[in-house]
């Protein structure tokens, strides 16, 4: 076969995209950069790595991750926005937790400057007590919420992540002032946990992944759900079912800096979601009790646009901003 006719039957092929683990051109042999806004041990490092796994099958010859926690993502999405402007190997992981942290803390960089590339899991939250702990309901805890606000020392992520935002409206639904919670925010997922286990707080909030193994070897007591209804294979009740009106979920996804170009980015995002459709993301997936949630360009842009606004509204009804 002449040169000239093998490379147009490759190309061909690639364009209609029977090469296997084909990945565009642009990331054939890319050695990317996977920007973790959070310390390691939470849900957006496990995240990250899964899709660092998944994007390695596809075809990545390597991906370097580098963890930048602080300020609910913010300081992570700043050092992306202005070191990696117009880098196709360069991908940040984040989700709903960013843009809470972005409404109260008001940041000089946003995630408007930075490119949108796919929504990838949904994931509900569930809050647990320290197995030693002298509560062992959410009743109970609500209890002592309306006696003494700042004795319930709520534990979780960033200011303004869903959990925090579920402190708050627990409180509004029980009639206590949503400024009075006593929220203490950490860095990462691993001092949360490290912090529940200790019993250095009176409860513990998180995505139901990060939580799962404690609660099966019974470190953690879980006491509610932030979803509809109860999340298949956990015999967790949610707030609702115990007459608490809230219901809150969480999501995480996947951006590009800005700069890049159109085909830049049409070659990331086709390299996303083939890597979503790999063993290892499926495996992930189970492991971790993700619900797919899969969003992608423009579509997946306006779900943040969205979803900003949404949460925005919710956080100042709840009287965190």
């Amino acid at each position: 076969m002449r040169r000239d006719t093998f490379l147009h039957s490759l190309v061909a092929m690639a364009a209609a995209g029977v090469l296997p683990g084909a990945i565009g051109a642009a990331h054939a042999a890319a050695n990317l950069k996977m920007m973790i806004p959070a310390n390691p041990g939470g849900g957006w490092d496990t995240t990250g790595r899964a899709l660092g796994k998944a994007l390695q099958e596809t075809g990545a010859s390597s991906v370097v991750y580098d963890n930048k926690g602080g300020a609910a993502g913010a300081i992570g999405l700043a050092q992306f926005v202005n070191a990696s402007k117009g880098d196709p190997n360069a991908l940040m992981v984040m989700g709903a937790v960013m843009l809470g942290g972005i409404i109260t803390g008001k940041p000089p960089v946003t995630i408007t400057q930075a490119t949108p590339i796919a929504r990838l899991t949904s994931e509900y939250n569930v809050f647990v007590l320290p197995a030693n702990s002298p509560f062992k309901t959410m009743k109970d805890v609500v209890e002592q919420l309306k006696k003494d606000p700042g004795s319930v020392k709520w534990g979780g992520g960033s200011r303004g992540s869903t959990e925090h935002i579920a402190a708050a409206m627990i409180a509004r639904e029980a009639g206590v002032d949503p400024a009075k919670i006593n929220y203490v925010a950490f860095r990462g997922g691993g001092e949360a946990i490290a912090a529940i286990l200790g019993g250095n707080v009176t409860v513990g909030g998180s995505g139901y992944s990060e939580f799962a193994e404690y609660i099966k070897a019974g470190k953690m007591r879980a006491i509610g759900v932030t979803s509809g209804t109860r999340l298949q294979g956990a015999a967790v009740p949610t707030l609702k079912e115990q007459g608490i009106n809230v219901e809150i979920g969480n999501w995480r996804g996947v951006y590009a800096p800005p700069g890049i170009t159109p085909a830049q980015r049409k070659a990331t995002i086709d390299m996303v979601v083939a890597a979503l459709k790999t063993k290892a993301w499926t495996e992930a997936l189970q492991k971790n009790d993700w619900t797919p949630a899969v969003l992608t360009g423009d579509e997946f842009g306006k779900f943040v646009d969205d979803e900003f606004a949404s949460l925005r509204a919710t956080m100042v009804k709840s009287g965190m901003v």
